[in-house]
C-alpha cells in the first residue's frame, strides 16, 4: 500500500508547491534580470510588491478560474475537447466587456458584463445545437466554434470603429493581457460561493460524466445539475475574462493533463486543476513579459502556441476512435 500511495502523495506535494514557487519566480524575474525579492533595494521592492506580485496573483486566480471552467464544460459535454474558449464563452464575455468599455457603461461592473456575455453565449450554443433527437456533443462543439467566430467578427467590428488611441491596449487585452489585471474584492463572494458549490457537487459531477441515463438511475437530477454547471461555468469564465481578456486553451490543456495524472474523480480533479492551472498561467505570464524584455507579449499568445497543437492532436485522436 505504501509504494502505491507514495507517488500520489508526491504528486500532490508538487502541485501544492508549484503555487508558491511560481509566484516566487514571477516576483524575481523581470526586464532587468533575476533578483531575489528579499535582497532588493527600496525601489525594486516597490516594483515587486506593487507590480510583479499583484500581477502574478491575478494570473494565479485567472488560471484557476479557467481550469475549473474547463472541467465543468467537459462534464457538461462529456468531451475532453470542450473548454470556454472553444465553445465561445470567452468570446461572448470579451465582446460584452469590450462593448461596456467602448460605450462608457461605467455604471455596470465589467465582471457583470463579462458574466452576461458568457451566459448568453452558452445559451445560444445550446439552443442552436439542440436540433432534433438527443444531444450531440459533436454538434455542440461545432456550434460553439461557429458562435466563437461570430463573437470574433463582432469584436473586430468594434475595434475597427473604435478610437485609434486605445486600439493597441484593446488588442492586447483581447489576446490575453495581465499587465493591468488586479483583483477586486467585490466579486470574492460569488467566486467563493461558486467554488464551494463545485466542491459540494463533486460526486454529482462524477455521476454526470457517465451520462444522463446513468445519472437518472443513480437518482441524480441531471437537469438541475445541468443548470448549476451552466451558471457556474459562465461565472468563472466571466470573472477570468474581465480580469485578463480572452486567454485561450487553459481550460482545455489543464483539465485534460490533470485527468491523466490524478484520474477522473472530481474530488481530486477540481483542486488539482485549480492548483496547476494557476501555476501554469503564472509561469506563462512570466515568460511573456521576460522573453522579449523590455517588450511584453500577450500571455494568450503563449497559451495558444501550446494549446493549438494539443487541441489538434486530441481532435485527430477523437476522429480516429470514431
Amino acid at each position: 500500500m505504501i509504494p502505491a500511495k507514495l507517488p500520489r502523495l508526491l504528486l500532490w506535494i508538487v502541485l501544492v508547491l508549484s503555487v508558491p514557487l511560481s509566484l516566487l519566480l514571477a516576483a524575481s524575474a523581470g526586464s532587468t534580470g533575476w533578483h531575489w525579492p528579499w535582497a532588493l533595494d527600496e525601489t525594486m521592492q516597490r516594483v515587486v510588491l506593487e507590480l510583479r506580485l499583484p500581477r502574478a496573483i491575478a494570473a494565479l486566480v485567472v488560471g484557476s478560474l479557467l481550469a475549473l471552467a474547463g472541467c465543468l464544460m467537459q462534464v457538461l459535454l462529456r468531451n475532453p475537447l470542450a473548454d470556454p474558449y472553444v465553445l465561445g464563452l470567452s468570446g461572448g464575455a470579451a465582446a460584452f466587456a469590450l462593448a461596456g468599455m467602448m460605450f462608457g457603461l461605467t455604471f455596470i461592473p465589467v465582471p457583470l458584463l463579462a458574466f452576461c456575455g458568457a451566459l448568453l453565449s452558452l445559451l445560444v450554443v445550446f439552443v442552436l445545437a439542440r436540433g432534433r433527437g438527443p444531444w450531440s456533443t459533436t454538434r455542440i462543439l461545432l456550434t460553439g466554434v461557429v458562435v466563437a467566430a461570430g463573437w470574433g467578427a463582432l469584436i473586430s467590428l468594434m475595434l475597427a470603429t473604435g478610437p485609434d488611441a486605445s486600439l493597441r491596449s484593446m488588442l492586447f487585452w483581447l489576446m490575453g493581457d495581465l499587465s493591468h489585471a488586479r483583483l477586486s474584492a467585490w466579486w470574492l463572494l460569488p467566486l467563493t460561493a461558486g467554488l464551494a458549490l463545485l466542491w459540494l457537487r463533486a460526486r454529482s459531477l462524477n455521476v454526470m460524466s457517465a451520462g444522463a441515463l446513468q445519472a437518472a438511475l443513480l437518482g441524480e437530477s441531471s437537469q438541475a445539475r445541468f443548470w448549476e454547471i451552466y451558471l457556474v461555468a459562465s461565472l468563472l469564465t466571466g470573472l477570468a475574462v474581465s480580469m485578463a481578456g480572452a486567454i485561450g486553451f487553459v481550460g482545455l490543456i489543464i483539465p485534460h493533463l490533470m485527468r491523466l495524472l490524478v484520474g477522473s474523480d472530481h474530488r481530486r480533479l477540481l483542486p488539482a486543476a485549480a492548483l496547476f492551472g494557476g501555476s501554469f498561467l503564472v509561469l506563462a505570464d512570466t515568460l511573456a513579459r521576460t522573453v522579449l524584455a523590455p517588450r511584453q507579449l500577450p500571455v494568450g499568445v503563449l497559451t495558444a502556441l501550446i494549446g493549438v497543437p494539443l487541441f489538434l492532436l486530441l481532435l485527430n485522436r477523437a476522429v480516429r476512435i470514431r
